[in-house]
């Protein structure tokens, strides 16, 4: 049994459980004639909503007022969904951002303004599994809402999907798209070639930049490559020079240094798209 603290609407009840932590009930009818004070069954309940972090809950709470109540439920469903596709949700900014983001693009939707979102092919090759979960998501909020979202929305939602199970900020994320957009261009100029966006080439290209950012963040270098650095840049001197233009680029967005090593991998790759 649970106190109840305040009562939301009749679907969603704030309470304090025995260890004087603040648990919101989500359940059909839960809230309709409760009292503050009031004691509940928590089992009642068909969700059961704890944030840990005070700060998020203190924000979720005042996004709750302006919901409706069945959309409550309904990110309820889809946050569990994110869960058990991806694993433990670690960002819990993910209850108060996703569920506001959602919300704001039904009814952006509905007015008929759509938002285009310029890394959403980047995004698909940087967070192939995030980016499947949010398809699944749009498809759910067209079920629930009878509303088409655009298809830049599943780029959003998978960057907060990601956001949620790394813990890392959306705004840093939002940084990596635009450099691996500025960077893919960089080299689609360089080379004087059009990459195609469909092939396994591009996603291969994305994921190889995407894992040198992160090794550069992580500080995680391999051994010297002096040797075939000095062999590359002698073959191959067009895609050599692309090669260190992008990594000074890279260290210059990313506040890290980067690894001369990256220049060699960069190299070898850029000469397998000539060839």
């Amino acid at each position: 049994m649970v106190e109840v603290k305040k009562v939301l609407n009749n679907n969603v009840v704030i309470t304090i459980d025995p260890s004087y932590k603040e648990v919101i009930l989500i359940g059909k009818g839960i809230g309709f004639n409760k009292k503050v004070g009031q004691t509940i069954n928590a089992d009642a309940a068909e969700k059961v909503f704890r944030l840990e972090d005070q700060k998020e809950q203190d924000k979720y709470k005042q996004l709750l007022p302006y919901l409706d109540e069945d959309f409550i439920t309904f990110m309820h469903d889809v946050l569990s969904l994110i869960e058990s596709k991806m694993g433990k949700i670690i960002n819990e900014h993910i209850h108060i951002g996703l569920t506001d983001h959602i919300a704001f693009a039904i009814k952006r939707a509905r007015e008929g303004i759509y938002i285009k979102n310029p890394f959403l092919v980047e995004t698909e090759a940087l967070y192939h599994q995030e980016y499947k979960v949010a398809k699944d998501i749009v498809a759910m909020i067209q079920k629930y809402s009878g509303v088409d979202l655009p298809e830049g929305e599943i780029g959003m939602i998978a960057l907060h999907i990601h956001s949620s199970v790394t813990d890392r900020n959306l705004s840093e994320l939002n940084q990596y798209s635009k450099l691996v957009f500025h960077l893919i261009q960089m080299i689609e100029e360089g080379l004087e070639i059009k990459l195609d966006r469909d092939s396994i080439n591009y996603y291969r290209l994305v994921q190889h930049i995407r894992h040198a950012i992160e090794r550069a963040k992580s500080g995680s270098y391999t051994k010297d490559q002096a040797i075939l650095a000095n062999v590359l840049k002698k073959e191959y001197p067009l895609c050599y020079n692309l090669a260190w233009k992008i990594v000074k680029v890279m260290q210059k967005t990313i506040q890290k240094p980067v690894d001369e090593s990256e220049v060699v991998y960069l190299t070898i790759h850029l000469q397998r798209l000539l060839d």
